[in-house]
């Protein structure tokens, strides 16, 4: 009868030491690729399979070509057949460096021949500077008695000219070669770097101990899958939208990352929002407090190590107080927060190495999501982030305009979306595009709504909006002790889209913040307003080609004695001469 057994080698307190010690165990060693990963937002669990032949009894096989990287607790292996697994460990084998890629290889090839050139022409330059040197040591002509003729002297004079010049011209080629040669150098250093091939990091060695119960030998699949640190993936968006009448088009992208030391070439990938460091025990219920609702901040640091600022300190403290916290779980919590601090001990082990993964702590739903990808993807392993398309949605919309014309001139464009909750969104970047042009980067926030989800689609450059000083109703007089100025403004709207929209135009009232300063409106066109801001706010609907115009006047009285910034001004940077 065929079975599979797996261990999880967190659990072995006790293996088999003295089986390991036997030297009549049979040995093998095998390799294989990384078949499948399921990528986490801050780690992943890689698999890894091959077929063994096991002698009956007892066989060691060590699986070599692990990832350094992996974390040593998260080991689990899977026999196949009527096999008995003993015992599983781990170590990283020092004197076998990572296969290097092709791209390495011809990089480091490259390199080589190049640094030769440079050696070949530094040779060519030792031999000239010894010649002149020699030339240099032999000026003396004749001999001290009797000097040389003067067609003599001339000869010789011209001769020791004419060979330093050719040594000279020689040397500076030379040197302009080397030159050359050394900035060749540099770049494929500097590729190199990035490809984190210059470090020659060691390969891991899982060693299992397992014994085939049968009588004969038999061929058993063997299944590995641990978890590694260094590698995960974050959401990115693409929204599409070709005109208002018509459903947006959100494109669900990840770009995935891998800084295993280990290339990942034609893997099956499954994305989720879960925690790689789950285990069997059974799940316990935190007390959920609630209140309301405050900005969640954002911080971001580099990865494996804190800086010394305020915002990390108090990520130390927390660390702190989860470790507190770990001693007064129940037993059946303690295994993940144990997990857990495994996953950040090997972010540790990694924090004097290059700095090339930056990390922002972001909210999910506890409830994760999972996508699994269709097609096979090939991600090396140098830390870059590769994009992988994940799925797609229509969603219905409605859209809204918005406009500032004090600010801004342009009409903003607005879509709202509904029953976006089923989506499994996780807040990222967006790319916008709106009737097949680029229009910017948004970002997607789920947590910072409700029912509807608000995404913006930039400017709107069929609403045209001005707006005028009406130079009439502008005044300045003197009544008393004071003094009253008057501003009028007429804001026009015009839609000159093939369909009807919806608009909302936005102005505002200065707020007075002294009892001797006085604002009254006089026109307001109906605006609704909030007197602690003073904003105004216009809603209609516009047809097409419909326009539509408002009038805002208003009067300001203050102390003639005192002076009022009465105009609404920023402050901007600008070249000095």
């Amino acid at each position: 009868m065929h079975m599979k057994k797996t261990i999880l080698t967190s659990l072995m307190l006790f293996p088999v030491l003295f089986a390991w010690a036997q030297t009549n165990v049979p040995s093998q060693t095998i390799q294989s690729k990384v078949e499948a990963a399921i990528l986490y937002l801050d780690g992943a669990e890689l698999t890894q399979r091959k077929t063994v032949s096991l002698n009956p009894g007892r066989n060691i096989i060590v699986y070599s070509g692990i990832t350094p990287k992996l974390v040593s607790k998260s080991v689990q292996v899977t026999f196949a057949g009527d096999v008995s697994l003993l015992s599983v460990s781990d170590k990283i084998n020092y004197l076998t460096n990572a296969k290097e890629t092709a791209k390495t290889k011809q990089l480091k090839d490259s390199l080589e021949m190049v640094n030769d050139n440079i050696l070949k022409l530094q040779w060519d330059l030792d031999a000239f500077q010894a010649e002149k040197n020699m030339i240099t040591a032999n000026q003396k002509i004749g001999g001290n008695e009797k000097g040389l003729a003067v067609a003599e002297l001339k000869l010789a004079a011209d001769f020791y000219r004419s060979r330093i010049m050719e040594i000279n011209g020689e040397t500076f080629k030379l040197n302009k070669k080397i030159a050359g040669y050394q900035k060749t150098a540099t770049k494929l250093q500097a590729a190199l770097y990035e490809l984190s091939a210059m470090d020659n990091d060691p390969t891991a060695e899982i060693e299992i101990l397992v014994n085939n119960n049968g009588a004969a030998k038999i061929n058993s699949d063997l299944e590995i899958k641990y978890i590694v640190a260094n590698a995960g993936w974050v959401p990115t968006y693409d929204l599409i939208a070709e005109d208002i009448n018509n459903p947006i088009q959100l494109k669900y992208k990840a770009k995935v990352f891998n800084n295993t030391n280990v290339d990942w070439n034609d893997i099956k990938i499954k994305l989720s929002t879960g925690d790689p460091m789950k285990n069997a025990s059974k799940p316990e219920l935190a007390t959920w407090y609630l209140n309301y609702k405050t900005q969640y901040a954002y911080q971001q640091q580099s990865y494996g190590g804190y800086d010394n600022n305020n915002s990390n300190n108090s990520n130390i403290n927390q660390v702190q107080q989860n470790n507190n916290e770990l001693y007064n779980a129940p037993a059946s919590m303690t295994m993940d927060k144990l997990y857990s601090q495994e996953l950040k001990k090997e972010s540790e082990k990694q924090k004097n190495q290059k700095a090339v993964i930056a990390y922002e702590e972001i909210q999910v739903s506890e409830l994760s999501a999972e996508f699994d990808i269709k097609q096979m993807y090939s991600i090396p392993s140098d830390a870059k982030p590769y994009l992988v398309d994940v799925t797609s949605y229509n969603l219905p919309a409605t859209y809204k305009h918005f406009c500032v014309p004090k600010i801004e001139k342009e009409a903003f464009m607005l879509a709202r979306i509904t029953g976006w909750e089923e989506l499994n969104l996780v807040e990222g970047t967006a790319n916008v595009y709106f009737g097949g042009t680029y229009v910017g980067q948004s970002y997607i926030n789920p947590r910072s709504v409700d029912d509807t989800l608000d995404l913006s689609f930039g400017r709107d450059k069929k609403i045209v909006v001005t707006r005028t000083k009406l130079k009439d109703m502008n005044k300045d007089k003197v009544i008393g002790n004071n003094r009253k100025a008057t501003f009028s403004y007429e804001m026009v709207v015009k839609n000159n889209r093939k369909g009807a929209v919806n608009l909302e135009l936005n102005d505002q009232l200065p707020v007075s913040k002294n009892a001797d300063i006085v604002v009254e409106s006089i026109e307001l066109s109906k605006a609704q307003l909030d007197p602690a801001t003073g904003k105004l706010k216009w809603s209609m609907t516009l047809a097409p080609d419909e326009s539509k115009k408002v009038v805002l006047t208003y009067s300001v009285k203050y102390p003639r004695s005192q002076s009022v910034n009465l105009d609404n001004t920023k402050r901007k940077a600008r070249a000095k001469f």
